[in-house]
């Protein structure tokens, strides 16, 4: 009689949700395989017999894609496809004994902070040496950066603090050596991340040192992009400013949620400010550091939001010309202060007032863009699509901000690479250019 063969556990990874998620994932990955277990991220194959998904539970469509997905994978198993399903993140952190009742064939579930649990799982111990190694699940020459989990604050709207906790800051030392990793390995550009970047180093210090990171960081040989995302604005520490102003290697950008222009609506959000002081602060931003692209988020359609309260976001909006903005609308979650409130916008409604804003951004970002014709600019590659090679400048994030576009049957560029770009054309979201010297 042949002898039966085991089949060696092979593990694959899923995210939702957002950058911090990401890195999540990117941590439990390079954990596995560090233990010598078989794992990828988001693998096309068919062959892999276990699935952890890293669920988000932001918003009420974040959350309906993340049950969707358990769904998916617990009727593969039912099927006999794949024998395990874990399920972390933050909608299991949030709902795990609601997910436990519903979805019993799920083999468990784990909360945000529950990394050596999982390990458990794989027989397999948490490696210490791995802190500040990271196995990137996208292109290598830039990497997002998590300066610290959790937050303090008691904004209206926001569940993540039911789901990540507090606030607590990585080691200056540890991000410097995270990012000393980062540059052997051929990142270029560091992404600083974080539920709320402007509180960096209250708790380990006992006082705002963000400043200081970013200059330790920026001293990280092969670091040429640092850029700074997240940055809430109550106690905004100013010093960050003058650091992005004295090193080059750190991007003129910023990305500082403001969440709303009404300061009836900020007050009921629980935001610590008003409208002035944020265009005070936007334009002491801009006066020290003209030369910024400043990208914000606004949400429309929260409570208390009337005619009068959003007609004062569009005039802040067609005020203030952010370089860069994204508009969400409202969603009711249970168990944040704003959730004993009533939310009697409709949902079409708030989605119309998003899209008016959004209109008006379009015209603002073509008035801007439409200034960079002729200039050029030191512009990152990032990917071929079709027909172009699509990179950024230093005002630009992945994947949420601009993009330039360079006709490959031109010219040849590596992702990965800086090449200069004159700017020959520009559309509302987009950049057109031609390479020079090559």
């Amino acid at each position: 009689m042949k002898a039966r063969t085991l089949k060696k556990d092979k593990v694959n990874i899923i995210t939702m949700g957002c950058s911090k998620n990401l890195v999540d994932s990117e941590v439990l990955l390079t954990q596995l395989r560090g233990n010598g277990i078989n794992a990828s991220h988001e693998s096309n194959k068919d062959d892999n017999n276990i699935i952890i998904i890293n669920t988000c539970g932001f918003i009420d469509n974040a959350k309906q894609e993340s049950i969707d997905t358990i769904l998916q994978y617990v009727d593969a198993k039912e099927q006999g496809l794949v024998d395990k399903v874990y399920v972390t993140g933050c909608l299991s952190q949030r709902y795990k004994d609601d997910l436990e009742k519903e979805i019993p064939q799920v083999d468990a579930f784990f909360g945000t902070r529950d990394l050596p649990a999982i390990l458990k799982k794989f027989k397999a111990d948490y490696k210490h040496e791995l802190v500040g190694e990271r196995l990137l699940t996208h292109a290598s020459h830039y990497a997002y950066m998590k300066i610290s989990e959790g937050c303090d604050r008691p904004c209206s709207f926001c569940a993540i603090p039911l789901m990540r906790g507090g606030h607590i800051s990585r080691s200056i030392e540890d991000l410097v050596k995270e990012a000393e990793h980062k540059a052997a390995n051929g990142t270029k550009e560091l992404l600083l991340i974080a539920q709320d970047s402007t509180y960096y180093g209250l708790d380990l210090y006992k006082k705002r040192r963000l400043a200081d990171l970013m200059r330790a960081l920026s001293d990280v040989n092969g670091i040429d992009w640092i850029r700074l995302h997240y940055a809430y604005p109550t106690g905004f520490p100013m010093d960050v400013i003058d650091v992005m102003k004295e090193r080059p290697n750190i991007c003129n950008y910023l990305d500082i949620p403001l969440q709303h222009g009404s300061t009836s609506v900020l007050k009921t959000m629980r935001r610590g400010t008003t409208r002035e002081k944020q265009e005070e602060l936007i334009h002491s931003i801009r006066d020290v550091m003209p030369d910024i692209a400043i990208r914000t988020t606004l949400i429309a359609g929260h409570p208390g939001e009337g005619e009068a309260e959003y007609q004062e976001m569009v005039d802040f909006v067609e005020r203030m010309k952010f370089e860069r903005l994204g508009v969400f609308t409202y969603s009711h979650e249970e168990n944040t202060h704003a959730g004993s409130m009533e939310d009697i916008i409709p949902q079409e409604e708030k989605q119309a007032r998003a899209n008016h804003l959004m209109e008006i951004q379009e015209q603002i970002s073509y008035d801007l863009n439409q200034e960079k014709i002729g200039k050029t600019f030191k512009v990152l590659i990032d990917k071929k699509e079709g027909g172009h090679f699509v990179g950024r400048t230093e005002y630009d994030s992945v994947e949420v901000d601009n993009e330039v576009l360079i006709d490959a049957a031109k010219h040849y560029c590596r992702v990965g690479d800086f090449v200069d770009v004159k700017i020959t054309d520009a559309t509302e979201f987009d950049l057109y250019g031609d390479v020079l010297n090559s």
